[in-house]
């Protein structure tokens, strides 16, 4: 017994030897804070950790935790994948406010006009704009989803006026401003604590896209939903899947690639795309359960010049903090623009 002991023993160390670092396995695991079910998970970080693993000839493992899972809020998942305890995560940016001042040029109502691909496109190609936002964590994809519409309990939102004094959920610090510029008083959550402050009246409304609506089953706990003319919205979320840094560098190279053939530009177009494709079913919900409000141009025109308030804000607050607010908004805008043909 000790013989074979031996042997296998020095076996094992034949084959260490005659397989370098780059051959070794891997297993990372992503977490996050929706449900299996979210199409954030269904159709964008289970395909991608999917096609991670085939690229790496099974040398990758992604193991895949939602709903919080693996412990914690979701405020605190920047903090996990920044610390090391967890290898990945998909977050909301404007859960950890003041960390991604850069990047927030992206939500801005009159920035994003509604197309995600064309947005999550354009933060790729853009990425050096906002690059500092990230340096503490290895990005993979900074996305948006299709933006911003109203859903409210049992108020019709044709204009400004008619959001005077509610409370509206909001997601990030630029849309409490949007709000507040509507004459609406923000109320901040992380999206999974929704549903129960519609259904015991915290809020009256809330800004989020269409495609959760079914995850959360707003199409029951809200009758209106608002958008703008031809899909625009009032703003967006930026998201983020990020690797920790460490756990990045400690991969060999050929692993590395893999990773990087799966981030950024590589797969902008097709995740912007999967998060324009979820908008569908949950507009199709709301016409079944309620009452979908498209605005006129006339109608938009008023949000617009509020919304002006809010760029206007921001390029102040960005110019007091030694960014450049104007040629950033103008850079996003133009981004944006050249992806739609604009």
């Amino acid at each position: 017994m000790k013989r074979i002991v031996s042997l296998l023993t020095g076996a094992a160390a034949l084959a260490v030897a005659a397989f370098p670092a780059s051959a070794q396995d891997v297993t990372l695991t992503l977490h996050h804070f929706l449900g299996p079910k979210a199409p954030a998970h269904s159709k964008m970080l289970e395909p991608w950790a999917r096609s991670v693993e085939e690229a790496s000839d099974g040398r990758i493992k992604v193991e895949i935790f939602p709903a919080m899972s693996l412990g914690g809020k979701p405020p605190e998942l920047y903090s996990q994948v920044r610390d090391g305890v967890v290898d990945i995560v998909w977050t909301v940016l404007g859960y950890t406010p003041g960390v991604f001042p850069r990047t927030e040029v992206f939500e801005l109502p009159g920035v994003h006009g509604g197309s995600a691909e064309d947005t999550t496109v354009a933060i790729a190609e853009s990425f050096d704009m906002i690059a500092d936002d990230f340096k503490d964590v290895h990005p993979i994809l900074v996305h948006v989803h299709g933006g911003q519409a109203f859903h409210m309990v049992d108020k019709p939102v044709r204009s400004p006026a008619d959001l005077e004094g509610l409370k509206l959920r909001t997601p990030s610090r630029i849309g409490g401003w949007t709000i507040e510029a509507y004459g609406a008083e923000p109320v901040g959550m992380p999206v999974p604590d929704l549903p129960q402050a519609l259904s015991k009246g915290v809020v009256a409304g809330a800004m989020v896209p269409f495609e959760i609506m079914r995850p959360l089953k707003l199409q029951e706990l809200t009758q209106y939903s608002t958008e703008g003319p031809g899909g625009e919205r009032f703003g967006t979320a930026t998201f983020m899947i990020a690797m920790n840094k460490d756990r990045y560098d400690s991969l060999p190279d050929d692993l590395k690639k893999v990773i990087d053939d799966h981030s950024m530009s590589n797969i902008a177009s097709t995740y912007g795309a999967v998060w324009d494709g979820s908008e569908g079913d949950g507009k199709s919900l709301r016409a079944e359960s309620g009452e979908l409000i498209t605005l006129t141009e006339d109608e938009m025109a008023a949000f617009d010049a509020k919304a002006q308030e809010v760029i206007d804000r921001w390029i102040a607050e960005a110019d007091s903090n030694g960014m450049d607010g104007a040629g950033m908004v103008k850079a996003a805008q133009e981004s944006i623009g050249a992806q739609s043909g604009n």
